[in-house]
């Protein structure tokens, strides 16, 4: 399919004026296709030119057959379709008429319109997905965001059905429904979802709120749907506080739907969520939360994205970095969930620090010329724009003051409402919003990439007094506080704060230094708060201090810079990480903050025991990781923080012998809780996978306990990570052979095929399937498209295989077999990592 240039939209933005789109779907007509007739009113305008041939442009359709087109009731050639385009030539300066009418095509990889049958009850759901660019495999469309349009929709679905839309929805006789006009916006945020949903309703602030979800999983929404609806009320009072504009659509709806790539997708008054946040097991209020924030960053969007749109995707950041932020500050605000920033600090962040050291870094707010298309846009749905734009924005509001900055967001919605704006148009805003100056600050942060770093010096001066001076190893300003901590007296194992100072240090790499009133701390913390971001490390005093009393240490959030510090210091080969592990083992059972405790484990299963160490040390890592999670298990208030399931969960994943779990499974629980319920069952079943303490009988029985869609990706997994030559052979076919299962695999399922398939314990085994993957990869990324490519990159690269040979394989894959775009991005950053990986082995020795 042809990818839309930045030039190709601009000269179209140029030409055109849309203003409505008619758009008709029926879903009435079997599993492979659906009914789309769109109606497009739009006007060339005057300033366009042409002459008196008119002027030549296009529309976006991809059709499974096109039945028909007329441009003014003249008909278009079918087979001028050509590359999603349909050209529309010598259109004269006024008023015009497109009608398309096609048969579309159901996806199974959550493109355009998918199609799900729940295996639990055999009922059918459909959804749309049109963001960034897939909108052409819904309707007929000018599929570029500055083109925003009024959208009337109207659906034809099975009478048992319910239809939901960006407008009210309402069934109008039989299985007819319509929805209400919207005010305009983009072609991507235009949406649908339909099924025998079950739905939860209310009303707030005089508009109608819904929750949606499949029916098999309705008991599970009945049980949350008060805790989903108090957030969203919570939320959207909130905004109403801080913003002018009023919410500026009809309703709300939220839907859960099955086999969503993202988190979630923010159609103005139609959320989409994936349905896992619809817990069907024991979850942890870290989940809870990580689900409240979601909520919240994509009510922000109705703002940021919906009401003031980017012109080009270029500013991506305009939409995910401010619902990043916004999300986690709103929810701290309002909710019960008021240490969201700890979680973002602990696990969000590092997702942007980690990108933003790789080769495909970019900036916040690129360049328009290096966002040259959509394939190109696509790979900034990153950390970059998410988590490094978030923590950006955090550092603004510490800079600038909240005061100014809620004044330029409202001036921008103002002069933006229901348009498209640009980088410049919000900085301008800021600018009339504040005396600072803060087109330099945007040079500085948003044009910029890599992660600065600061390093505390500690020293005496010549009167005896005590000082910190802050070297800065890179380019930009920032705001943050230095904490200075004591050992308790009374309590050696405790830390106290002496004082949390604030202070700037300069650009371009200046050093700050002030002066300490009193002795040497035992601990100087850079960025304590983690009000800005950059990397930090610690001296030798306050190392040694850390690594003797970090548990000690006051505050979640000062804790979680520590163990970001410690995190750091292994990525970059300063940090052994055996001694790393000694760190987490003496004080990670002390810890009361589940996010500080999942975001620590998490790294130590998945990045320190199966990749930073070398095979012979990793029994001594995984044991060192069961040590610290049996004393999690076991410590005063874990079962009421979350903390005894979230050491289960990863004790369940590091064992390295069969016969403990045998025994959990054979009595349902785990010794004192928690009882094994369909997740943790699931997540036991894998582990005896891979150990091969199970076969594919007890696999197919644990299936057929639960028939759920969660189920069917568990055996998928279970099947995947079978020690077996036979199980490997069908996991490969259905994942990579053409014509074979793999090309029926939904998204999640070839997901979780692949999960299954890499494991560090069947190296032996799986060497032979590591040159085929660097071989195979691209053939099935060009076939099954964009959102299948990035899971071939993400979930089927063999990360478990640390050797220079699998990296000079890749480097050969990248120069050699051409992968499309989303795929080459992600082999980029898998070999970046695998890079990475080889070098803290070479530099430790470990």
């Amino acid at each position: 399919m042809s990818v839309l240039t930045r030039e190709e939209a601009q000269s179209r933005a140029l030409v055109l004026e849309v203003q409505k789109y008619s758009v008709e779907l029926d879903l009435t007509r079997g599993e492979e296709v659906f009914g789309s007739t769109t109606v497009v009113r739009f006007a060339v305008r005057e300033a366009a030119g042409g002459g008196a041939h008119g002027v030549d442009t296009f529309v976006e359709v991809r059709p499974h057959t096109l039945e028909g087109a007329w441009i003014d009731g003249v008909a278009i050639e079918p087979g001028e379709l050509s590359g999603g385009r349909l050209p529309l030539r010598r259109l004269a300066v006024g008023e015009h008429e497109l009608r398309v009418v096609a048969e579309m095509p159901y996806s199974q990889v959550g493109e355009g319109m998918h199609r799900f049958k729940d295996p639990a009850d055999g009922r059918v759901y459909v959804y749309s997905m049109c963001c960034m660019s897939d909108a052409p495999l819904v309707f007929a469309c000018f599929d570029q965001p500055d083109l925003k349009a009024e959208f009337r929709v109207t659906v034809t679905a099975p009478e048992e059905w319910t239809v939901l839309g960006n407008g009210i929805a309402k069934r109008v006789g039989g299985g007819r429904w319509e929805c209400d006009p919207t005010p305009p916006i983009s072609t991507y945020l235009m949406a649908v979802a339909a099924g025998p949903f079950h739905s939860v309703r209310t009303e707030h602030a005089g508009l109608p709120f819904g929750l949606h979800v499949r029916q098999s999983l309705g008991p599970y929404l009945e049980a949350d749907a008060e805790e989903l609806l108090d957030i969203t009320r919570r939320c959207f009072d909130r905004y109403h506080e801080i913003f002018d504009e009023p919410y500026p659509f009809d309703s709300y709806d939220q839907a859960f739907v099955p086999e969503f790539n993202a988190g979630a997708m923010e159609n103005p008054g139609l959320v989409t969520f994936r349905d896992e946040f619809v817990f069907r097991s024991a979850v942890t209020d870290t989940q809870r939360q990580t689900r409240g924030m979601v909520i919240a960053h994509e009510m922000a969007h109705m703002w940021f994205g919906d009401l003031v749109t980017l012109r080009w995707w270029d500013d991506i950041w305009l939409n995910e970095s401010f619902a990043e932020y916004m999300g986690y500050q709103v929810l701290s605000e309002t909710t019960r969930f008021t240490d969201t920033w700890t979680d973002f600090a602990v696990t969000r962040k590092s997702w942007g620090y980690d990108a933003d050291q790789r080769a495909s870094t970019h900036p916040v707010a690129p360049a328009p010329d290096a966002v040259p298309d959509t394939d190109a846009a696509r790979q900034n749905f990153d950390g970059i724009s998410y988590a490094k734009g978030a923590s950006t924005l955090r550092q603004l509001v510490v800079w600038l003051g909240e005061k100014s900055f809620l004044a330029g967001i409202n001036d921008h919605f103002a002069r933006h409402r229901f348009g498209n704006a640009t980088l410049a148009d919000f900085i301008e805003s800021l600018a009339r919003a504040s005396e600072r100056d803060v087109r330099a600050w945007a040079d500085s942060w948003l044009r910029t990439t890599g992660v600065d770093t600061l390093v505390p010096v500690v020293g005496e001066a010549a009167d005896r007094s005590w000082y910190v001076e802050v070297e800065h190893l890179g380019s930009r300003p920032h705001r943050l506080a230095v904490g200075l901590y004591d050992r308790a007296p009374a309590e050696p194992g405790r830390l106290v704060l002496r004082e949390r100072v604030e202070r700037d240090v300069p650009g371009g790499g200046g050093a700050l230094r002030f002066a300490l009133d009193g002795p040497r701390p035992d601990l100087v913390l850079l960025n304590d708060g983690d009000l800005t971001y950059a990397k930090v490390r610690l001296d030798a005093v306050s190392w040694q201090t850390v690594r003797e009393v970090l548990s000690g240490v006051p505050g979640q959030l000062s804790r979680s810079v520590l163990w970001n510090t410690a995190r750091d210091m292994v990525r970059d080969g300063e940090l052994p990480p055996l001694e790393y592990m000694r760190v987490v083992r003496d004080h990670l059972p002390h810890e009361r903050d589940n996010a500080v405790v999942q975001g620590v484990l998490a790294f130590s299963r998945e990045q320190v025991a199966d990749r930073y160490v070398r095979s012979g040390l990793r029994p001594e890592v995984l044991g060192l990781l069961a040590e610290t999670c049996r004393e999690l298990m076991d410590g005063a208030g874990a079962a009421e923080a979350g903390l005894r399931l979230t050491a289960v969960r990863t004790l369940l994943e590091s064992a390295e012998t069969p016969e403990e779990l045998m025994r959990w499974r054979a009595a349902g629980e785990v010794p004192g809780g928690p009882v094994l319920d369909a997740e943790l069952r699931w997540r036991l079943l894998l582990r005896l996978s891979v150990l091969g303490a199970v076969d594919a009988g007890e696999i197919e029985a644990e299936l057929a306990s639960d028939p759920s869609a969660a189920g069917e990706q568990g055996a998928a997994r279970c099947r995947a990570a079978l020690p077996d030559a036979g199980a490997k052979a069908a996991a490969w076919e259905a994942l990579f052979e053409a014509g074979g299962a793999g090309e029926a695999l939904s998204n999640h399922l070839f997901t979780a095929t692949a999960q299954g398939f890499w494991q560090p314990e069947q190296a032996e085994l799986l060497s032979g399937f590591v040159a085929r993957y660097f071989e195979e990869a691209s053939p099935v990324a060009e076939r099954r498209g964009d959102a299948l490519a990035r899971m071939v990159g993400r979930h089927a690269f063999p990360a478990m295989s640390v050797d220079a040979a699998t990296l000079e394989r890749g480097e050969r894959c990248l120069r050699t077999a051409g992968p499309p775009a989303s795929l080459r991005r992600q082999l980029v950053d898998q070999l970046d990592d695998l890079r990475r990986a080889l070098a803290v082995r070479e530099a430790t020795g470990d």
